[in-house]
């Protein structure tokens, strides 16, 4: 019934250009596939299309007005409405729910002059209702199936609320843990990165963009949002061509070749250019040296930023620079829809450049399937079936236990016993619903999570006792720009300290609110906020038997706890199904297998810090008290937790590392791996190479393979990697990919600082 009632609408909405009536089925139908008939129809569209109403399919408004409710009669909102009823609307983001989303499409559909459907675009970053961890927890599980997978099912549920774009996955990387959107990417490296911008990309878009289960992706923020000055959000972003090349580049250049289908500029400028009118990121390096098709998005308001910025002097030059730039659609700054036009008409902007920018977006909508049937992501039936379903909350307490990184244990006090234990629970974060949901997480219901209380109490064994000892947030406040930390309230540290007191076991569960990390929400230092670093001092006084289980969005310092508390588990933000996953992994159920994303620092005056740094002229100690080397006067340079670092419950030996160079290109690597504990564990097994002599200095480590490896105890298996050109080579500063003869080393093991080497020459 939906397909006919379509057609019928598109038969009267098109016309022939000779005598304004077009025939729908030669220019909108999509039941043929393939992209050259899909590029044929687009054509065909685009010649009956007015210079308003292809600019039209370039303007992204917010979502302005309650859609099932009045039409709006005054002010922005009344404008906006007509010209959504105009066809100068081609996408809507924040529109969401079966209901809302029908209705605003049944407009662009049945009431415009061509009725091309809109794209409805939301923020579905770890999840839409039922949350996974947050995007960097995930990272930390290395397991590259299971974040396609949630992927996958964030994409089913949003579908199923009627979305059919995210802005997601980010794929910065960073080096900065101050920068509150660290939470958002996958770390600081680019090797892994790619491969989870990958398996992001995948999982939301699926093998078929046009099933009503996925949604087109979105890579962001092209390019170098996350090397903002000071990890200070928005801030001027200053560097070399190796680092953008190597470093800030090859995420971005793995989702364009798996396929994503937009991309997303960033606030940032890039060498004194903002990304939004860059033409050599867009047009450049985007769209010609990559050869993209799909098109690209600003970022909400920021074709305006330019006009603070310094570089367009008001809206008419800020779109006339964006377009030329390359950025095809603007998200909320009425720059193009009130602006473009008439800058066609005065020959200052080639209407060539609005063609290109229609037929990306309209290619888009295409691939989804909405030219078919506007409304196949509208089905109520559908809505209810999968949101919140079981299915979905059983994938994200899986990737959840995945996330977690065990950072300590002495004496094995973990896994806890599961009867006969008192156990003390401290913490407002262990009784917290809303919190573990992290930051982006729009769609989701507050005090939906699981809290770490419930998921022990659904443990028998054992008494637990709950102290909070702290509130980390004072109030509400969770969207002001100062979140309301608790720096003074020590009100609940007696109950706390006595409740420890009596226990054989505390678990005290410590971190950032949920809120405290993503987007504008940097921090200048590192450390537990609030009281809570004094509250973990009083209770260790009185019970030094701690499990210190974090909630964090970010790498903090916490050297005052690995050199006093036994054990410590960094937990993240998880997301719906956090307490059970925590408890999981607490009492043994699930081993830890996590290894960390991003590198922790001793300290906020060592950031950024991180594993693949390049030496210096200087960069060891060359005699006893020495001063004239690079380093720290009142810090060593070593990190706290190293990237790639995890512990697990059992323990793992790394042996006979063996390189044999087959070819210039092929370079054959094999290690033997053993589970020397008790128990069954999951092992990353990490390969990093060095170039030692380059034409371009390159890293001291640089991570080139990875395998997630599970074995039982007291089983050896050999590993094998292939390093081939890809892995071998680099971009020199003209942004050519090299393959350079000379000396190699390899290392293998559990993180980044592994001593297992070898050497390889390359002819």
């Amino acid at each position: 019934m939906r397909n006919y009632f379509y057609t019928t609408i598109f038969s009267v909405a098109l016309v022939l250009i000779s005598c304004g009536k077009a025939n729908e089925k030669d220019a909108m139908a999509t039941t043929e596939s393939g992209s050259n008939t899909i590029n044929k129809k687009v054509d065909s569209l685009l010649a009956i299309m007015t210079i308003e109403e292809k600019v039209g399919q370039m303007n992204q408004y917010n979502g302005f007005w309650n859609v099932t409710g009045p039409t709006p009669s005054e002010g922005g909102a009344a404008k906006k409405y007509e010209h959504l009823k105009k066809g100068y609307v081609g996408s809507m983001l924040n529109v969401r729910g079966v209901e809302e989303v029908r209705a605003v499409q049944k407009i662009a559909v049945e009431e415009t002059r061509l009725g091309i459907p809109l794209i409805i675009g939301f923020d579905v970053i770890h999840g839409y209702e039922t949350l996974s961890p947050i995007p960097l927890a995930e990272a930390a599980s290395w397991d590259l199936e299971a974040i396609k997978k949630s992927a996958a099912i964030a994409a089913k549920e949003s579908a199923a609320a009627g979305i059919n774009w995210t802005f997601a996955p980010m794929v910065d990387i960073s080096r900065d843990a101050r920068w509150g959107r660290v939470m958002e990417g996958a770390g600081e490296d680019p090797y892994l990165g790619s491969k989870i911008a990958v398996a992001r990309v995948q999982g939301f878009q699926g093998d078929d963009l046009a099933s009503p289960n996925t949604i087109a992706a979105c890579a962001k923020h092209f390019a170098g949002y996350g090397f903002a000055e000071s990890g200070r959000d928005y801030n001027t972003v200053d560097v070399g061509t190796s680092t953008l090349n190597n470093i800030i580049f090859p995420p971005f250049k793995a989702a364009a070749q798996a396929g994503v289908k937009t991309f997303m500029n960033a606030f940032n400028e890039l060498n004194g250019v903002p990304a939004t009118g860059n033409a050599y990121l867009q047009r450049d390096i985007l769209k010609s040296k990559w050869n993209y098709d799909g098109f690209v998005v600003s970022d909400w308001g920021s074709l305006n930023e330019m006009i603070a910025h310094g570089f367009a002097a008001n809206k008419k030059e800020v779109a006339e620079l964006a377009v030329k730039a390359g950025s095809d659609m603007d998200m909320e700054s009425y720059a193009y829809v009130e602006e473009l036009a008439n800058l066609v008409k005065e020959d200052k902007v080639d209407e060539g450049l609005i063609n290109d920018a229609v037929k990306r977006i309209l290619r888009v909508k295409y691939e989804l399937g909405l030219f078919d049937d506007p409304y196949k992501y509208c089905d109520e039936s559908r809505e209810k079936e999968v949101i919140g379903s079981q299915e979905i909350n059983d994938a994200v307490l899986d990737i959840a236990k995945k996330s977690i990184v065990l950072l300590k244990n002495e004496g094995n006090l973990l896994p806890l016993k599961k009867e006969g234990q008192n156990i003390a629970l401290i913490g407002a974060l262990a009784n917290d619903k809303t919190s573990p949901l992290g930051s982006w997480r729009i769609a989701a219901k507050d005090s939906t999570a699981i809290s770490v209380l419930e998921g022990l109490q659904n443990y028998k064994g054992n008494t637990i006792s709950y102290a909070k000892g702290a509130d980390v947030t004072i109030g509400k406040g969770e969207f002001a720009i100062e979140l309301n930390i608790n720096t003074t309230d020590k009100s609940g540290f007696s109950k706390a300290i006595s409740t420890a007191k009596r226990a054989d076991v505390v678990v005290m569960v410590l971190g950032e609110h949920g809120f405290q990390s993503g987007e504008g929400r940097s921090r200048s230092e590192l450390g537990l906020p609030g009281v809570q670093q004094e509250l973990l001092e009083a209770v260790y006084k009185v019970n030094k038997n701690i499990v210190l289980v974090l909630n964090n969005g970010r790498p903090l310092t916490i050297n005052w706890a690995d050199a006093h508390v036994p054990a410590i588990l960094e937990a993240w933000q998880l997301g719906t199904q956090s307490g059970h996953a925590i408890a999981q992994v607490l009492y043994g159920d699930y081993n830890p297998s996590g290894k960390l994303p991003m590198t922790f620092p001793k300290s906020v005056g060592q950031v950024p810090i991180y594993y693949n740094y390049k030496n210096t002229g200087r960069p060891k100690l060359p005699a006893p008290n020495e001063v004239f080397w690079s380093h720290y006067t009142d810090q060593s340079n070593a990190p706290l937790y190293p990237f790639g670092y995890g512990l697990s419950y059992t323990t793992f030996a790394y042996s006979n590392l063996n390189v044999q160079v087959v070819s210039k290109n092929e370079v054959q690597v094999s290690v033997d791996l053993k589970n020397t504990g008790k128990v069954t564990g999951k092992e990353v097994v990490q390969l990093y190479i060095r170039d030692l002599f380059a034409s371009v200095t390159r890293p001291v480590k640089e991570l080139k393979g990875f395998e997630l490896v599970e074995l039982d105890a007291g089983i050896s298996k050999t590993i094998h990697f292939v390093l081939t050109e890809k892995e071998l080579g680099f971009y020199d500063n003209e942004g050519h990919f090299i393959i350079e003869p000379g000396k190699f080393n390899v290392f293998v093991g559990g993180s980044s600082n592994t001593n297992l080497e070898a050497n390889f020459d390359l002819e």
